[in-house]
């Protein structure tokens, strides 16, 4: 069962953003603050048994809807500018240091799209973070030849034109459960804009020319069976950026959602590794 309580976020141009908190499950022996950013169609309310379980490990949790999803406003996979989402974690944390004693690290855990944005904002502002995780970042998001045409031309002519995502729940995990609750969720939706679409397509490239000078501290998880984003992307990435300040590891039979699949025992072992190392 859930821990996390909702509050609402007001951004600087007057939406609501909605706002999870799950707090340390001992507070008095917090060892920091995780934002989790979560990926294209979803919420962050999708991410409780990681957000818990980083709650045993001492952490306080805190993840907010994007724009345009969950429980936030916004029309559904919209945006009002093609980097909305960075300028919204932004704010968010800003909003999270004011409230976080200075001596606890603040840690951006991104999963997919939400590992792009986090990737985005962490290269922008690299001391305004303790550490980043990546999660099957959408560094490289599989794009067919009518897709590369429209992201062509519809960014530019028709930006807020809204279509499907095309996004199969059946590649998101191997386990059934998991792809029959997506479903279910009725906060999940299918929606894109051609802006949204363009910043996803334009943005792993960016971050990627950005990695050889990388310098947060950053754990890159990805699944080596991902279809729903090309794993070359995290691949490249962990191949250009410097050793001692990236660690990567690549799930091979994994699909996207690593932290939902069978396996995911070993992931939640590195991510806790990496966590103990740092922290």
């Amino acid at each position: 069962m859930s821990r996390s309580t909702l509050s609402t976020f007001t951004a600087s141009d007057g939406d609501n953003i909605a706002v999870h908190d799950w707090p340390a499950a001992d507070e008095r022996r917090q060892r920091g603050v995780v934002i989790l950013v979560h990926g294209l169609g979803e919420h962050a309310g999708r991410h409780d048994g990681l957000a818990q379980r980083l709650n045993d490990w001492g952490f306080a949790v805190r993840g907010h809807d994007h724009y345009g999803h969950g429980e936030s406003g916004g029309p559904r996979g919209g945006v009002t500018v093609a980097r909305r989402l960075v300028h919204d974690l932004a704010e968010i944390v800003d909003s999270t240091r004011r409230r976080t004693p200075r001596e606890l690290p603040l840690v951006l855990l991104g999963h997919s799209m939400g590992g792009l944005v986090a990737a985005s904002y962490a290269a922008e502002h690299p001391r305004a973070v303790d550490g980043l995780v990546l999660s099957s970042p959408a560094l490289a998001p599989r794009l067919g030849p009518l897709q590369r045409l429209l992201l062509s031309t519809l960014p530019r002519l028709a930006p807020d034109l809204r279509v499907g995502s095309g996004l199969d729940p059946r590649w998101l995990s191997r386990d059934p459960q998991v792809q029959r609750d997506y479903r279910a969720d009725p906060l999940v939706h299918d929606r894109i804009s051609a802006r949204l679409a363009g910043f996803i397509a334009d943005e792993g490239q960016r971050v990627l020319a950005k990695a050889a000078g990388w310098s947060v501290p950053t754990l890159l998880l990805y699944a080596g069976s991902d279809r729903l984003v090309d794993p070359a992307g995290s691949h490249a990435f962990a191949e250009a950026a410097p050793d001692a300040v990236v660690r990567s590891c690549c799930f091979e039979p994994l699909y996207h959602e690593i932290f939902n699949e069978p396996e995911s025992s070993k992931v939640y072992e590195a991510l806790q590794r990496w966590l103990d190392d740092r922290y």
